[in-house]
């Protein structure tokens, strides 16, 4: 995968959340915790171009960390959601998957870039 497919797959999560977070009730929990859910998941593809525009590998791990924290949030928010009856694990088992998918890239490139590889060689090229 390259970076450009990342940032498009990172985008696109983060599309996805906020059409999620569109579809709930109108309901003072459930808009607090969409805009929750739309922050954390439009953070993930923000913090991800920042971090492949990084000076340094010390810059790339910190905006990756940030990638992979707010990526994690976002499970969170949905988890919420699925316990309050919200959602239901039919309508985001895909997208629970897919931000799985993205955690597990995150930090695994986290992993190879502390081990000293070049940036430019960091999954993604």
């Amino acid at each position: 995968m390259t970076r450009a497919e990342f940032c498009k797959r990172t985008f696109e999560f983060g599309i996805r959340c906020i059409r999620l977070a569109e579809s709930l009730p109108k309901t003072t929990v459930a808009q607090i915790i969409a805009k929750q859910l739309i922050w954390a998941a439009t953070s993930v593809g923000a913090n991800y171009r920042a971090a492949i525009r990084s000076r340094s590998r010390a810059d790339f791990v910190a905006k990756m960390g940030i990638v992979e924290e707010e990526c994690d949030e976002t499970v969170y928010w949905i988890e919420v959601l699925m316990k309050l009856g919200l959602l239901h694990e039919k309508r985001t088992s895909a997208l629970l998957q897919e931000a799985n998918e993205i955690l597990a890239v995150t930090v695994s490139s986290i992993k190879t870039a502390r081990k000293g590889q070049q940036i430019s060689k960091i999954i993604l090229t």
